[in-house]
């Protein structure tokens, strides 16, 4: 499953979505980041798709009043897009509330046999473009502050041939939309078109053994460094 991701500076979204615009405040790259910390990230959502903006990670759905209670509230980082229109927290939102969001990469896990911990690795686009990750959302507001913001799933889907070598035990990974799809997947109108698109990303990717971001207990891992290739990897490809 997708739970850590590495994520574009508001420059960068400027230089590579020229036409659109950018309401996204954060001026860093982030390098890594896991969605257990329900981070604020770079979408652009079908309610306006001339902007990118900032969500936050997992999908808090409408009964849910209290940002202490969404805090509670079951692991909706992604949702699986072979259920997702019975799964009661994303039933409601995947016909109308879908959206982009932005990323350097993905990091996924590596199941070695006689290993206790699995290995990490960096997915990205093998031209070093942004990727976008198909993803549903809500809007919520907190009943006690008042305040409302958009919250998020990454879609995932089952592996291609390098998520299949990679997430080895699971044989998952996310929903990526191609550039040249990313208007129909936000504008798509019904089950029958949305569920066209989502399947397996057909398009190049590349990946390498990192640092394990997913056992890092204490570490600053949202460094450059992070994202470069392991000194003391045993290469797949």
């Amino acid at each position: 499953m997708c739970y850590h991701v590495g994520s574009p500076s508001k420059s960068e979204l400027k230089n590579k979505l020229p036409k659109k615009k950018i309401y996204y405040p954060n001026e860093q790259e982030i390098f890594h980041v896991s969605g257990f910390t329900r981070p604020f990230l770079p979408v652009t959502l079908n309610q306006d798709t001339d902007v990118v903006t900032e969500a936050r990670w997992k999908l808090i759905p409408g009964w849910i009043k209290t940002e202490v209670d969404a805090g509670k509230y079951a692991n909706t980082l992604n949702a699986e897009s072979e259920s997702i229109f019975e799964k009661a927290s994303y039933k409601n939102y995947i016909l109308g509330n879908r959206g982009l969001l932005y990323v350097t990469g993905f990091y996924e896990p590596h199941k070695v046999s006689g290993k206790k911990d699995s290995e990490n690795y960096f997915i990205y686009s093998g031209s070093k473009e942004l990727l976008t990750l198909g993803i549903v959302y809500s809007n919520f507001t907190d009943q006690e502050t008042g305040e409302t913001y958009p919250t998020f799933s990454v879609i995932t889907t089952a592996a291609n041939p390098l998520l299949e070598e990679i997430h080895n035990e699971k044989k998952r990974m996310p929903l990526i939309i191609p550039e040249a799809s990313r208007d129909a997947w936000l504008f798509a109108d019904g089950k029958d078109e949305i569920k066209a698109l989502m399947k397996p990303f057909e398009g190049e990717l590349k990946g390498h053994q990192v640092y394990r971001v997913t056992g890092a207990r204490g570490e600053d891992t949202n460094t450059p460094q992070i994202q470069k290739p392991w000194t003391g990897q045993i290469s797949l490809f």
